[in-house]
């Protein structure tokens, strides 16, 4: 019997073998520190890659479309639109004689669309009743986590135009 050299008849092999199947199941230090190091790794080089994609692409440019002739609407009226495509829905309102302030008709919680109300001079989210302000969008109260994306809007000669987004 050349194959053991014990009484309790265990084979050679498993006493040159250093590993053990009760040791499996524990990871070393090392292999702790290593694996550590290297999901660190990744995800440091995963954000260096966002930062560079980010730097390096522009902006789209938004497209210029007219929104309103400026004596369409009456103070405190309101005109709905889209822009910048016609799946963005969006709602204007004439706060005073020279003033226009527009903003994205989906709201920020849940996506339903926004009305004005006159009464209340403010932005009404019928679904969960949030309210925002029509000065700047702000959240006035209810679970929308974020101001409306306002419509920056400009003045060319009697005709309101849409220039760009902003928050959105």
């Amino acid at each position: 019997m050349p194959f053991f050299r014990n009484p309790s008849k265990e084979p050679l092999w498993k006493d040159e073998f250093s590993v053990f199947t009760s040791d499996e199941r524990y990871v070393t230090r090392r292999q702790f520190t290593k694996f550590l190091t290297l999901a660190s790794l990744g995800m440091f080089v995963g954000n260096l890659w966002i930062l560079a994609k980010s730097r390096l692409t522009k902006t789209p440019a938004f497209p210029t479309a007219e929104v309103a002739e400026i004596d369409e609407i009456p103070v405190r009226g309101v005109k709905l639109f889209t822009y910048p495509t016609p799946q963005d829905h969006c709602i204007m309102i004439r706060t005073s004689e020279e003033e226009y302030v527009a903003y994205s008709q989906k709201c920020t919680h849940l996506s339903c669309a926004v009305y004005y109300s006159a009464k209340n001079d403010r932005l009404e989210c019928p679904c969960h009743q949030g309210f925002f302000s029509v000065k700047d969008g702000s959240v006035l109260q209810g679970p929308p986590p974020r101001p409306l994306p306002q419509i920056t809007l400009e003045r060319e000669g009697t005709k309101l135009v849409a220039i760009a987004v902003k928050g959105s």
